[in-house]
């Protein structure tokens, strides 16, 4: 097994465990927002937005980009998308077979 990829995998995870950066992930599924936008949205503090995308940044699951003088924010690649949509298919599917 390659160790690298375990460990970098287990970072990942470890982000995405933490319901404030998952809930700005899930936000960002089909639109880019600015920091501003996303305080609005989720109603959270401006130094807690800006945190969680500080490390989501780090991870590069998320990417600013400049639109004139506003930064938004976008999830990083498709790969971003994917996990989060199947992550949230599997949980779904469990949902409804506990029913």
């Amino acid at each position: 097994m390659d160790q690298k990829l375990i460990i970098e995998t287990e970072k990942i995870f470890k982000l995405l465990g933490n319901k404030q950066r998952l809930t700005i992930l899930v936000l960002l599924r089909a639109h880019e927002y600015t920091v501003s936008e996303i305080i609005d949205i989720l109603d959270m503090e401006q130094s807690a937005v800006s945190h969680q995308l500080k490390l989501l940044r780090e991870a590069q699951l998320v990417q600013p980009k400049r639109d004139g003088r506003k930064v938004v924010y976008a999830l990083s690649d498709s790969h971003v998308l994917t996990l989060l949509k199947n992550a949230m298919d599997h949980v779904e599917h469990r949902l409804e077979n506990d029913i």
